[in-house]
């Protein structure tokens, strides 16, 4: 990723923050432009501005990426409000997660041969994590019942950081099978070492930034603006501490932030807006990181690209999807519209594109490892082009056949305790 990159995707970003709502209406996110754009810019095949999956620089931004935003939504999550809403995303989370993994894994066995089981655990894994940037629409339109919005909303704020350690895990084991002996250094032992020190070194650098920020934002010594300067620093610190002293910096993140948001005092923290920065840098790195996985990874996709891949790609969107959430909502009472609306919006996005290249980065290079990293990429280019398409006209056609969630009507009352990190994004 060179300089010259800058200009264009500068005001490429320019040019789609003036016409997000006119585009967004139209059903056309901004993932989905990022990712043409990259694809057809920055490729190494004909693109003017040819990015390599290799660079450094890609994988700095999208690890920082994935940590700012894993950081903020583990910050917005308000512990009191989230009891009285829990059920249904605690279900998804607790039991349709696991679910997903071990049918993810076992069908990635089946179908994608040319795999060992271990990449196929991988490629479960990495996929397991969903994405409310492709299903905006979907979480913000109050003609869906609040209910749904807050599980599908708070399901994909938890569940990236929930899947960190289990990829961890999954790539340790990958190197084992793939190199022996060569991959003692990704082993299971220190993989688990790895999440203890990303655990320890978040919640201390989380609590410690909390606790300065609300003591000086009472206290009256920090300038305006300079708190959200705090928090963002705060995040970008827990993250690479931990990676610093070989941690696992995304469970650092996510750690530090939910100690954060416990440790500050809410009502001063929403007052003075302490994650607004973070919120707005991971915001833009995540458009930046589209627009990568358009000119780095999309490439990989179709080189790799078979009918086991995209046949795993759909069931990884459907099924492997909407069994799990069948079966953890099962004595809810949900109606069977309620159940596969939430079974189908669960779009795969930023947290499966830095696992990929975190594969890319860990594993020895092999056409097995791209094979696995090609399918994880070619199930998020059919998110993108699916969830994003049918988010809108879905919320309309839910709208008009529940009859929950009308103006006036009390139930309707937003009870989101998280807030859609894409919502800026369309």
């Amino acid at each position: 990723m060179s300089v010259a990159l800058l200009a264009p995707l500068a005001l490429l970003i320019l040019g789609w923050s003036a016409l997000s709502g006119a585009l967004a209406r139209r059903d056309i996110t901004g993932p989905l432009i990022f990712v043409a754009a990259g694809a057809l810019l920055a490729n190494d095949a004909w693109g003017i501005l040819p990015v390599s999956v290799e660079t450094g620089s890609v994988h700095t931004l999208a690890e920082l990426s994935l940590a700012l935003v894993l950081f903020s939504d583990a910050v917005r999550i308000d512990l009191k409000s989230l009891r009285r809403s829990a059920g249904l995303p605690a279900r998804m989370l607790l039991i349709g997660m696991p679910l997903t993994l071990v049918l993810g894994t076992g069908l990635a066995v089946l179908i994608l041969t040319d795999l060992p089981w271990e990449l196929a655990f991988f490629v479960a894994a990495a996929l397991a994590p969903t994405d409310a940037a492709l299903s905006a629409q979907v979480i913000s339109d109050r003609r869906v019942p609040a209910k749904l919005r807050t599980a599908l909303n708070v399901e994909s704020g938890l569940n990236d950081g929930l899947a960190t350690p289990v990829v961890a895990l999954a790539i340790a084991l990958a190197a084992e099978s793939l190199d022996g002996a060569d991959a003692q250094e990704l082993g299971i032992p220190e993989a688990l070492l790895e999440l203890g020190l990303g655990v320890g070194i978040g919640l201390a650098i989380g609590a410690l930034g909390a606790w300065a920020l609300t003591a000086s934002s009472r206290r009256g010594w920090a300038e305006v603006g300079t708190l959200r300067i705090g928090t963002f620093a705060t995040a970008i610190a827990a993250f690479s501490a931990a990676v610093a002293v070989d941690g696992n910096g995304f469970v650092a993140a996510f750690a530090g932030g939910l100690i954060f948001g416990i440790v500050a005092d809410r009502e001063e923290c929403e007052q003075e807006q302490f994650a607004e920065l973070s919120e707005l840098g991971g915001e833009l790195l995540t458009l930046v990181v589209w627009f990568l996985f358009g000119a780095a990874l999309v490439p990989i996709a179709v080189t790799h690209l078979s009918v086991a891949t995209v046949g795993y790609s759909l069931l990884s969107l459907t099924l492997i999807r909407a069994v799990p959430v069948a079966i953890s909502l099962m004595g809810t009472h949900l109606s069977w519209q309620d159940v596969a609306f939430l079974g189908w919006f669960g779009p795969r996005g930023l947290a499966s594109v830095v696992f990929a290249l975190l594969a890319l980065e860990e594993l020895t290079e092999r056409p097995e490892v791209e094979f696995a990293v090609g399918t994880i990429a070619t199930t998020v280019l059919l998110s993108v082009i699916l969830h994003g398409a049918t988010a809108g006209p879905a919320a309309a056609r839910y709208g008009t056949t529940s009859g929950m969630d009308r103006p006036g009507d009390r139930r309707s009352a937003d009870v989101v305790t998280m807030r859609p990190r894409d919502s800026k994004m369309g």
